[in-house]
């Protein structure tokens, strides 16, 4: 069995992503998908995330952000390359 490529990446997510357990529901899947890093609130009102894994279980992680939870509205996705290395993944604090 060969080993994935694993990549990391940034998301910006804009739309009604703040109030509607879009944090809470990305743990969950991140945790169903073996995804490593945090996703956090920020101040503007967008959400934002770094997701790292093996290039299959990423690219199923942003097909679901780009919907998110039933109750979010997403209207604008940005991805940009991320890096570090992380074990697990958190919510973390508003920044």
């Amino acid at each position: 069995m060969s080993e994935s490529a694993h990549v990391a990446k940034l998301i910006r997510l804009h739309g009604r992503v703040q109030g509607v357990f879009y944090r809470e529901s990305m743990c969950r899947k991140a945790a169903e998908l073996g995804i490593a890093g945090w996703v956090r609130n920020r101040r503007d009102g967008t959400v934002e995330a770094m997701v790292q894994g093996d290039a299959e279980a990423v690219q199923r992680m942003l097909e679901w952000a780009r919907r998110g939870p039933e109750m979010a509205q997403v209207t604008d996705m940005t991805v940009e390359p991320g890096s570090g290395s992380f074990t697990g993944f958190e919510r973390r604090d508003t920044d």
